[in-house]
């Protein structure tokens, strides 16, 4: 896949962090999501300076432990999947990816064996 940007166009909000909680990526829908605060003015700025106390907390507690972090929400009559989860190179925590996704109110469930 060298040479190809599948994420750029991807109906998929994707924002990644360093280590250190500093945006380094935002796709097309990641930018156009925050446009109001910046877009991808957003780049090399800090996670800590746009979430609350608590939810910087919790970026905190992803990057320590591994554990990636699975919640809806909604806002403005859209609902939301957001998943966020700790990226690595060579086994190392690097940052924060979070995909956030626009879903049904209602959804269809499988069972699979």
């Amino acid at each position: 896949m060298d040479g190809i940007n599948w994420a750029e166009e991807l109906g998929v909000a994707i924002t990644v962090s360093d280590s250190s909680g500093k945006i380094v990526y935002m796709n097309g829908k990641s930018a156009s999501t925050f446009a109001n605060e910046g877009g991808k003015s957003l780049l090399e700025s800090s996670l800590r300076e746009c979430h609350k106390p608590e939810s910087w907390q919790k970026i905190l507690q992803i990057l320590d432990t591994g554990r990636a972090n699975c919640y809806t929400i909604e806002k403005n009559g859209i609902k939301k999947m957001i998943f966020q989860a700790p990226w690595y190179e060579n086994g190392i925590t690097a940052g924060l990816v979070e995909l956030s996704m626009e879903i049904p109110f209602v959804m269809e469930h499988f069972i699979r064996s």
